[in-house]
């Protein structure tokens, strides 16, 4: 299908560009979201005869992002949540805790401008995308740790995860015991079965 894009659209064009979409891109989500018209000749007039507007529009609009994009660009979230040992999340972030998380400090964003392109299931530091308006983004860092102190870790740029790891390693080093009789605990089972074969043979 052609529309005529009534805003930028990344990896499509900017206003008034006629590109060629797929049908369900444009019925799902760009004709019912005002972003773009279908391009015929009675939408083509349409849109010229009020190009004007929603240009002027469209940079009233980019305005106020940017204003609003100096209260959210750089800020740092933290978000204390349960994981396996492995940093695996119960559950995971999305872009609704991101908004929430934003809010208390003093960030002001809604839900559909939060580019996450799959949720959070793991530990770490993530950068996010705040889209503010189709020319206007920013970005916001995403702390998500089990605790504040390992939080606090990650925001100085350690690697948890690693640390962990390396810690279970040399756990595992430590309890070895080098005066163990080598293949001690190998040995034991055999012996079981040759006893048993022992008293059956006198039986």
């Amino acid at each position: 299908m052609e529309v005529i894009l009534l805003e930028r659209v990344e990896k499509l064009g900017a206003i008034g560009d006629v590109v060629k979409v797929k049908d369900g891109f444009a019925r799902n989500f760009l004709l019912p979201n005002k972003k773009a018209l279908r391009a015929n000749e009675a939408n083509r007039k349409v849109f010229e005869a009020n190009r004007a507007r929603i240009e002027e529009e469209n940079a009233n609009r980019r305005g106020d992002a940017e204003k609003a994009s100096k209260g959210v660009d750089g800020k740092t979230v933290q978000l204390i949540r349960q994981a396996s040992n492995t940093g695996q999340l119960y559950g995971s972030v999305s872009a609704r805790d991101i908004v929430e998380a934003l809010e208390t400090e003093g960030a002001h964003v809604t839900k559909s401008q939060v580019v996450l392109d799959r949720p959070i299931k793991a530990i770490g530091m993530y950068d996010v995308k705040i889209a503010l308006h189709p020319e206007v983004a920013v970005t916001v860092k995403v702390n998500v740790a089990r605790s504040p102190e390992e939080a606090e870790l990650q925001a100085q740029g350690v690697d948890v995860m690693a640390q962990m790891f390396e810690r279970d390693d040399a756990g595992f080093t430590e309890a070895y015991d080098p005066n163990a009789e080598p293949g001690a605990t190998a040995e034991t089972p055999t012996e079981a079965p040759a006893a048993a074969e022992g008293e059956a043979g006198q039986a």
